[in-house]
């Protein structure tokens, strides 16, 4: 299988691996990231998290020839604290996500995630969850349409698009959603702009529910950390960022309530701070080696 773990040094030289510590993987995917945290070591222990089964069974292969401190969980990283305290543990020493699909699953043309191979409008992460994207285009109205492909794809012409989904009912493929998207939108458009990128990435978010899972996790990422414990976070799209952004902001402040008392109350000081106050982007290097990391952000913080 073809695989580039995105911003893979940067990552693991950022969570300032312990031999004996215990690190989390939200996201296996293929298990590139979960593989360097492995090597490093001894006596700790790795937990990692995916939803596809598929990418399970690659994974665990694969990290078994490393060694076998790893248990692998089948479930939604948004059910980490719960999955966890299964296994006794409480407190974590890095935890670590990518939230960007993996190459496998994008270009399988049966899992319906890409626009470029005609497969059934599934985009599903977890196979045994039962709403897809053929679902959504069928049985959606026009303004929950428009508004999840606004909202998800920041799409300007998300109304016309949803107009002519609606018209052109039932819709089964991925192929079939593209010719529709261009009829809607003309060629002029379509081709300057790519608008099936943005209404693919909506319809990916609102099958997944992958901006509340974000929301869900955050919490549990700062109460899960031990002191000096360190989250890195890898974001694929501004939506994304953008609420990972904000809710380090608001950890790694004084709570506005008690600024400038001479003496703040624990549980309003600052729970974390930033390790990388701006986000990192991937070298010069991976990009020519891979173009989908061009889009990557890294964002790390430290647990105080």
């Amino acid at each position: 299988m073809k695989h580039y773990s995105v911003m893979l040094n940067e990552c693991i030289n950022n969570l300032n691996i312990k031999s004996d510590g215990i690190y989390v993987d939200g996201t296996l995917g293929l298990g590139g990231h979960s593989s360097e945290i492995l090597k490093k070591l001894t006596t700790g222990h790795l937990y990692a998290f995916d939803e596809d089964e598929m990418a399970i069974d690659y994974a665990k292969e694969r990290l078994s020839k490393i060694n076998n401190n790893f248990t692998l969980i089948k479930s939604n990283f948004a059910n980490m604290t719960e999955e966890l305290k299964k296994y006794g543990i409480e407190k974590v020493d890095g935890i670590l996500f990518d939230f960007g699909v993996s190459s496998p699953q994008i270009d399988n043309p049966d899992r319906g995630f890409s626009f470029m191979h005609d497969g059934s409008l599934d985009m599903r992460m977890d196979r045994s969850t039962k709403l897809t994207a053929a679902d959504i285009v069928n049985t959606y109205s026009e303004t929950k349409l428009t508004e999840i492909f606004y909202k998800y794809g920041e799409e300007k012409k998300s109304k016309f698009i949803a107009k002519y989904i609606v018209k052109n009912r039932p819709i089964t493929t991925t192929l079939e959603l593209v010719d529709v998207i261009n009829d809607a939108v003309g060629n002029k458009y379509f081709n300057l702009n790519h608008p099936e990128r943005r209404i693919f990435q909506a319809l990916r978010i609102e099958v997944n529910q992958e901006l509340k899972v974000i929301e869900a996790v955050l919490p549990q990422v700062i109460d899960l950390l031990k002191p000096e414990g360190r989250c890195a976070i890898i974001t694929f799209h501004s939506l994304e960022d953008r609420i990972v952004k904000q809710y380090f902001k608001t950890q790694s402040e004084v709570n506005e309530l008690v600024k400038g008392l001479p003496k703040i109350p624990l549980e309003y000081k600052p729970k974390i701070k930033l390790i990388t106050k701006k986000p990192l982007t991937a070298s010069k290097e991976e990009l020519q080696e891979n173009s989908r990391s061009k889009s990557a952000k890294l964002r790390v913080i430290e647990r105080i």
